[in-house]
């Protein structure tokens, strides 16, 4: 099958900007045209990611005033942005008009936060400062693939890797029925999420054979699972979250506790995730306690659970980098596009990672 839709990447010099450019390599219909960047613009590729040397040879980094002079007028678009929060929104909408004046059919997935809420002033209370395209926010919904059934709008807002972990874990347990809505949850980070320049909680030698806490019960991405995990649910929802900094570089656990409205045995509960996931490519639920190791390098989430004396838990184990930002990118932007939600998504993960 030809390549027939092009493919931009904004802000792609960053680690989710690598990761979607290693992606894009094996997409049997998305063809990279130009990597955007302002910081690195000439430079190439390999340069910045030498991992990606086979793939993309002498092809260098463009400038944002010029990432579509390699894209022809009509022509079918899939714009990723891994800009930063703040940063995207304004970077979209220059795009979108760009592609306008040239008369292209344009999806957007934004990794950013900049689409995650639906109203500006939610965004702006947390996130702080003034929203760089408020009038693109009607065009963007926000979700797991998984917790949409389909679409009809144009663009996609990507939740978090922390939202995205928590969400399949959660989801299913709100729309059941069978607990409370009040959720206690967990989860462990690699250094990768922090991004790619170096910060004092993210220096390796302060993550090596360390773990530790983080804004508990003040992450700014909280709002963002209620939110999220009401809007898939029905059910108003309240979500205590405590994250930590673990000791290695890619990779989310998510751990999510909720009390039952009745008795719910352990079979009961994993009866009931794997037919809620039953039809999702990327999701596994497994007997016992889900690992890391296993979903490293894939767009794959394990999902375990375990249940007693009216407590439920369920772990969730997704790779910050792919599932929960690049590769849950390209996995919207294939149903997007009404390709197959696999493409590009199925190669098999490294082991001993």
């Amino acid at each position: 099958m030809s390549k027939a839709i092009k493919a931009v990447v904004l802000g792609a010099t960053g680690y989710v900007g690598g990761e979607l450019l290693r992606l894009l390599a094996d997409h049997p219909q998305f063809e990279l045209c130009c990597a955007v960047s302002a910081s690195r613009k000439g430079r190439t590729i390999a340069a910045t990611f030498p991992n990606l040397a086979a793939a993309y040879g002498s092809q260098v980094f463009i400038g944002h005033d010029n990432c579509f002079d390699n894209v022809d007028t009509g022509s079918q678009l899939a714009l990723f942005s891994a800009a930063p929060h703040g940063a995207s929104a304004a970077l979209v909408a220059k795009a979108l008009n760009a592609a306008a004046q040239k008369n292209m059919s344009v999806h957007v997935v934004d990794s950013s936060a900049d689409f995650r809420y639906t109203n500006q002033s939610d965004y702006e209370a947390v996130y702080g400062g003034t929203h760089g395209a408020p009038e693109l926010l009607p065009l963007f919904q926000s979700g797991v693939p998984e917790h949409v059934a389909g679409t009809g709008l144009p663009h996609v807002g990507h939740p978090g890797c922390f939202a995205t972990a928590v969400l399949l874990a959660a989801v299913p347990l709100l729309q059941s029925g069978l607990t409370e809505s009040e959720l206690f949850v967990t989860a462990t980070t690699g250094s990768t999420g922090s991004g790619r320049t170096p910060q004092a909680g993210t220096h390796h030698p302060e993550r090596h054979n360390n773990l530790y806490a983080y804004k508990p019960l003040a992450h700014r991405h909280t709002p963002e699972m209620a939110g999220l995990a009401e809007a898939a649910s029905g059910r108003e929802t309240r979500v205590h979250f405590v994250p930590h900094s673990g000791p290695f570089a890619r990779g989310i656990y998510a751990t999510v506790q909720a009390r039952t409205k009745a008795d719910l045995s352990e079979q009961q509960l994993l009866a009931m995730f794997e037919k809620a996931y039953a039809d999702a490519p990327f999701v596994e639920v497994v007997a016992g306690t889900p690992r890391l190791k296993n979903v490293v390098a894939s767009n794959m989430c394990q999902i375990g659970v375990a249940a007693s004396e009216g407590s439920v838990v369920v772990m969730s184990t997704i790779d910050n980098l792919v599932k929960g930002a690049a590769g849950g990118a390209v996995q919207w932007m294939n149903r997007l596009w009404d390709l197959p939600e696999t493409s590009g998504l199925t190669a098999a993960a490294p082991g001993w990672t």
